[in-house]
Parts: structure tokens; sequence; C-alpha cells
């Protein structure tokens, strides 16, 4: 692979989503895809700026954008499901409405990027036939769902990204790479992200509804592309246990980890010490490094 792309790693992935980061940065490294951070990006907005304000919730992603085109560069990358989710619709809507992106154009002081494409990780990987060759390392004992969460895919006019309802890009870039995969029905599921601080009873709720389904099918571990999922699967799973007098001990892998795994990166180098249901007894066979 020799493809070169602007980073766009948002808050999460410097922060509390920082093995999501790590993990990217070492399958990229392996795989040479090479990667550039845009440089001085700034935060995407997310949910706070868009029940704020259509403008403000349109200008942040642009200012980034507008950045990665300073830096020579139209193809962006954004790991984040949330960053990917704001990052497509500034492009979309300004697309859409020339009045609009007037209006963010004159809040920056600076005309808008003429084409940007804003890819999350998963295109890259899906997109190329050698993967399976890059495989170094079996991983027989993982029977993982893939978990895309309810911002990858919609709404389908903006994101464009793989099927709405039933995505597989995640089971086809695993699978490839000697993973097992299982079909489930929770791939789209909102785990309540937006509520995890107003109405922890609601989060509770829906991700004790995504784990059931996951041990139901046979799945000894989850695999996100979400800081958001990631946090209310992982680190709150002790407490639905609690809530519902359930045990399910599922790992939570984001799938650049699994991926790093399968290349041979050492498990003590993606980050899996960051997470809270402890990733030791399922991986007791994969070498640490």
């Amino acid at each position: 692979m020799t493809a070169k792309y602007a980073y766009y790693p948002g808050c999460s992935l410097h922060s509390t989503g920082a093995e999501y980061d790590t993990s990217f940065r070492a399958v990229c490294q392996k795989l040479g895809v090479e990667i550039q951070e845009i440089k001085g990006w700034i935060c995407c907005g997310t949910s706070p700026a868009h029940c704020t304000s259509r403008l403000l919730s349109l200008a942040l992603p642009f200012e980034s954008l507008c950045r990665a085109e300073k830096m020579g560069m139209i193809d962006v990358v954004a790991p984040c499901a949330s960053c990917f989710a704001r990052l497509k619709t500034a492009v979309h809507e300004a697309s859409e409405d020339p009045e609009i992106a007037a209006q963010i154009s004159q809040v920056l002081e600076k005309p808008l990027p003429k084409s940007m494409n804003v890819l999350n990780p998963l295109e890259i990987f899906s997109s190329e036939q050698d993967i399976a060759e890059a495989v170094t390392k079996q991983l027989p004992e993982l029977k993982v769902v893939c978990y895309y969460g309810c911002l990858l895919t919609r709404p389908s006019k903006v994101m464009q990204f793989d099927e709405c309802e039933y995505p597989m890009a995640m089971d086809q870039v695993l699978g490839s790479m000697g993973i097992t995969t299982l079909d489930w029905s929770c791939k789209t599921d909102c785990c309540g992200g937006s509520l995890s601080l107003s109405r922890t009873d609601v989060v509770l709720k829906l991700t004790n509804d995504i784990l059931a389904e996951a041990k139901a099918v046979g799945a000894n571990a989850i695999a996100v592309a979400c800081p958001l999922c990631h946090a209310n699967l992982d680190t709150r799973q002790a407490e639905i246990e609690r809530e519902y007098d359930v045990h399910y001990g599922l790992p939570i892998f984001y799938f650049t980890q699994l991926m790093g795994l399968a290349l041979g990166v050492p498990a003590d180098k993606l980050g899996l010490h960051k997470h809270f249901v402890s990733t030791d007894e399922l991986l007791s066979g994969v070498s640490k490094g």
C-alpha cells in the first residue's frame, strides 16, 4: 500500500480513546498506509455544537478540513465515529446548500476546499486486497461480533458508508485476517452514547441489550469503531452486570487492536492494558511481545 491520508484523530483519540489511536497507527505502519496528522486540527464540535448552532457545527469541522487542504491533501481519515459523522455532514451540507457554504467561509475568513474526501479507516482497509498476506498470527480463539454503532452509517445519504442497516465492512476486514466474526442483530443499535451523563439508566438498558445479544450468539468479544461505544460497553460492563444480575465478561476491542494482533503487533503495544474488562484470559495464547 502506498496511499497517503491526512489524519484527523479528534479529541477522543488523544484522550480516553488513546488505544484506538495507538492501534490505528500501528496497523497503518504494518500495512504501509501513510498517515499525517493534520497540523493544528481542532475539535469537530460533536453533539454539543450541532445541538447549539448549525453554523458552528459546520464551521468547526471545516476549519480542520481547510488545514488538511493547506497540507496539500484531500483524503482525510477520521477513525472516531462521531468525528467521521461531523466531518461528513459538514462536507455534505456545504455541497447541498451554497448559502450555508458561503456563511461557513465568511465565519472562517477563508475559502472552503473545493474537494475533500472524508474516510473511515474501514473504507481504507476494506479496499485493499493484500491484507491477508500481511497476517502473521492466527487468532482461532476469537469469536467476535462487530458493533458499528448508530453513527457510522446514518443518515445513509450523508455517510454513504456500507449498508445502512446491516454493514459488513468490519466483518470483512477482520474475516480476511482469519478472525471469526458472527452474525447478530445489534450491529447498528444505539448504546446511548449521548445520554451517558444525563440518563445513565437508559444507557445501562441499551448496553445490556447489546451485551446480552452478543453473548447469546456465542461471541467471546466485541469489536467496535467508536470511542463512545467502547466506553459504554467496556467501562460500564461491571455496573451492568450488577444492575441486571448477569455475567458477561466480554472484552471490548477496537477493530484496529484485533487487526494489530493478527499483524503481529505485540499486545502490550496496542493499549490493551487500558481496558476495564481484561483481555488477558482470552488472549492468553497471544504473545505479549
